[in-house]
């Protein structure tokens, strides 16, 4: 049975581009996602050559792979571990103290501003700006008025790169600890800063998810150009062990001053967060196709930003950049234009099986946040983004018949919902 004869109906029922002679199987088997990987027989190959060999976790793999993570983002040091996440977390490990107030956006994935209570540091909301980055100039204003605060976390979101300038100038002024959340970013570039190059910053994340620019399953690494930071963060990802620079001479050494070759010191409560060869073969493969797979990338977003150009209740989140890497394509629907609501619309794709997201709700407004403390904070920018956004397929393999499948149901949606 069809149903009523709904206007959502008629949208489903329309012989377009996205709905011609498909049976409801080969619908879903033709879902369109926002994000997914690709993955071909080199990775493949890659990866199942190291699960042959003699050394599947902790070996030359890994160094290889955080060479090339250097190489690429042009840093001096490079840490890679189990996932972004484990990133975030012994990267906040090495540059807060509990107690440190964070400047941090709430327009970003829980684990950002998770990492900094683990810590036993206090996230400290900053309003966003046009573009769904953080709002530099609302930073440097609470800097001047609140000198406790240690520490900025900075995402660079959807892969629109922050801007440098005033990242340096906040560094140089107060004196504070940077980290550049660069889960997005892998690939983006401000000027000549490639992101993750930690120029203006102590430390930079990556994350290795399979919708993220290349994949490792799971993964993330911690990129930096401090080698007091690089020592902490190899320790805090294996348990905290050191071996050197050891505390307790008496057990290193034996009676006639011989290393005691089995000799390790814990100096930190660390984590076994390792990643293993075959996640960093995959990797290096990976990392092979990149530039490859950010000229895909921006295609896409250039057929959307022409698709949308003149249409005056779908506009992207900001007009084509060059140098964002594009993990997100974000577009703001005016829906008090429309007679269907965000949810109405996102359950709507879903029925014509194409995959739209919301990055993100807002994290002060989770019910945990409301509980510290935070649940009288509004953020105008933030809020009103939240309302009007929804990330939509992107991804190196989403072809251009795909594409106009999307494009062509929104177009379709917002006549056809039209007050």
């Amino acid at each position: 049975m069809c149903g009523p004869v709904t206007k959502e109906n008629r949208l489903i029922r329309k012989n377009s581009a996205y709905m011609i002679n498909l049976s409801r199987g080969e619908r879903m088997n033709n879902f369109i996602p926002y994000g997914k990987q690709y993955i071909d027989k080199d990775d493949i190959d890659s990866a199942a050559e190291v699960l042959g060999s003699d050394f599947i976790t902790t070996g030359p793999k890994v160094k290889e792979f955080e060479q090339s993570i250097c190489n690429f983002c042009n840093c001096k040091y490079a840490v890679s571990v189990s996932s972004g996440t484990a990133a975030l977390h012994i990267a906040s490990l090495s540059i807060l103290k509990p107690f440190d107030k964070v400047l941090v956006t709430p327009n970003t994935f829980l684990s950002t501003v998770n990492v900094i209570i683990y810590t036993g540091a206090i996230p400290v909301f900053i309003d966003i700006d046009n573009e769904g980055n953080i709002d530099l100039d609302a930073c440097t204003r609470k800097l001047e008025k609140d000198n406790s605060i240690k520490a900025l976390y900075g995402i660079h979101f959807s892969g629109n790169p922050l801007n440098q300038e005033k990242l340096k100038h906040i560094k140089s002024k107060f004196k504070i600890a940077i980290l550049e959340d660069c889960a997005h970013s892998l690939g983006a570039y401000y000027k000549n800063i490639q992101a993750a190059s930690c120029k203006n910053s102590d430390i930079s994340i990556l994350s290795f998810h399979p919708v993220k620019h290349i994949t490792t399953g799971e993964g993330g690494a911690v990129t930096t150009n401090k080698k007091r930071i690089f020592k902490k963060l190899t320790a805090l990802r294996n348990h905290g062990i050191i071996k050197e620079n050891f505390k307790n001479k008496g057990m290193a050494f034996d009676e006639k001053g011989n290393l005691n070759p089995w000799y390790y010191e814990m100096h930190y409560p660390g984590f076994n967060y390792r990643i293993t060869d075959f996640q960093c073969a995959l990797g290096i493969s990976q990392i092979k196709k990149l530039e490859g797979f950010l000229k895909l990338r921006k295609q896409i977003a250039q057929n959307y930003d022409k698709a949308f150009l003149d249409n005056d209740i779908i506009k992207p989140l900001y007009t084509y950049k060059e140098n964002s890497a594009y993990h997100l394509y974000v577009i703001r629907i005016d829906f008090s234009k429309l007679t269907i609501t965000k949810a109405e619309l996102f359950n709507l794709a879903r029925k014509n099986n194409i995959g739209f997201q919301v990055h993100y709700i807002p994290v002060y407004k989770q019910p945990y946040y409301q509980k510290l403390g935070y649940s009288s904070l509004r953020l105008e920018n933030t809020e009103k983004y939240y309302n009007e956004a929804l990330s939509i397929p992107i991804y190196p393999a989403l072809n251009q018949k795909e594409q106009e499948i999307v494009i062509d149901f929104l177009l379709d949606a917002v006549e056809r919902f039209k007050k």
